[in-house]
């Protein structure tokens, strides 16, 4: 038995269709470095503009054109513009963003198209014009309306000012998701239960609700704050998802919550193991072939990302097959954050392996109480879902 699993583990994978694609753009520049922040961003200097909004939208066109090749043929389900801070760009660098995409790539009808923001950087002109570009749903990082937490968070943003942004993104997109976050220094119970009711007044059909992590590599790895015990950060999570449940939104990620069919189609593609392109400075792809599955990886300075893209053509750091021994790890990864899991015909047909290549991690997962027992399913327990670490690590 061991033998043949671990010759299917050695041949290629065969897919028998490809999964959803989906397109990652990347802005690399924000306005403030956050202590607790491990994503590719790069402070603007001096309070100025500090970037070449023409030459960094040129350099992504031609990194786009660069993929056309792969992915010929295939329709993008969606579009996100992360960060940094991509509400930095202009309304005009943002149409010309766009619609350079829209003439090269066949988009979905109605296709979601997300922006991340930062209350700081939102004014109600500019909102205008980056709806009126086809941006069609907003993410912006409150993180807390608490002044003295988003000043210990390093934030530019007050309290005020996330509530005037998030009444300005609900007057100009079809959807709009509020991120928060919990078990911030010193932070009670009473102050969590304030930042949640003070997000549910606004109605947003989307809500993301995160416990600050310190990320190595970071000024709070370095200089952690005090946080609050385990015993808290539990107690807050839990009064919180009463709130959340109470006021309809469902829970179907580990992070994620939504109003009734208001999920990000975007990010439930990540989950659901789907295909992505990855362009701009420390953007990551992945996209399926009948045959393998490939990962990318772009230069992460923005300065030598568009010096690769001019010079070269390209600024890959990285390509690479995804291994037959790595996917089931991978599909794991992404997948057991979901509430809801994947049915169980999912693996085979995103990863082009038989399920019986991780049937050992299924049982064992399962007698710990960390998997559920449906044989249809791939789904995580409550209490895999809490200890998700433990769950996903039996599958390395």
């Amino acid at each position: 038995m061991l033998n043949t699993l671990n010759s299917v583990l050695a041949t290629q994978p065969k897919l028998t269709a490809l999964p959803p694609l989906s397109l990652y753009i990347h802005f690399p520049w924000c306005e403030k470095k956050c202590p607790y922040c491990d994503f590719n961003s790069h402070q603007i200097k001096d309070g100025k503009q500090g970037f070449d909004e023409a030459r960094y939208i040129k350099a992504l066109i031609a990194d786009l054109e660069t993929e056309l090749p792969r992915i010929w043929g295939r329709q993008v389900h969606s579009i996100f513009i992360g960060g940094g801070t991509p509400s930095l760009l202009s309304a005009n660098g943002m149409n010309e963003l766009l619609s350079a995409v829209r003439a090269r790539v066949n988009l979905e009808p109605d296709c979601e198209i997300t922006m991340e923001a930062n209350p700081g950087s939102v004014e109600t002109e500019k909102f205008a014009g980056f709806a009126k570009a086809g941006i069609n749903r907003v993410s912006l990082g409150i993180q807390s309306f608490q002044d003295a937490q988003l000043k210990a968070l390093g934030r530019i943003h007050n309290g005020e000012e996330a509530k005037c942004a998030i009444a300005i993104a609900l007057q100009h997109f079809k959807s709009v998701n509020l991120d928060l976050m919990f078990g911030l220094p010193n932070q009670t119970l009473e102050a969590a239960r304030s930042d949640i009711e003070t997000a549910l007044s606004f109605k947003a059909p989307h809500l993301s609700f995160y416990n600050l992590t310190l990320e190595p590599n970071t000024y709070f790895a370095n200089f952690p704050p005090k946080l609050p015990s385990e015993d808290e950060i539990d107690a807050i999570f839990e009064q919180n998802l009463k709130l959340l449940e109470a006021a309809d939104y469902r829970r179907y990620e580990v992070s994620a919550y939504a109003k009734k069919d208001q999920e990000c189609k975007h990010n439930l593609n990540y989950w659901r193991f789907g295909d992505y392109i990855g362009i701009g400075a420390g953007a990551h792809g992945k996209i399926s072939f009948p045959d393998k599955i490939t990962r990318q990886v772009r230069e992460r300075h923005p300065e030598t990302y568009m010096q690769s893209m001019e010079t070269k053509g390209n600024a890959l750091i990285e390509a690479r097959e995804i291994t037959a021994k790595d996917l089931p790890f991978e599909f794991m990864l992404n997948t057991l954050r979901l509430t809801d899991g994947v049915d169980t015909v999912t693996f085979g047909e995103r990863t082009g392996l038989p399920l019986n290549v991780v049937s050992k991690g299924l049982d064992e997962a399962t007698k710990k109480g960390l998997l559920d027992s449906d044989p249809n399913k791939l789904k995580a327990t409550e209490q895999g879902l809490r200890y998700l670490n433990n769950l996903q690590e039996i599958f390395l």
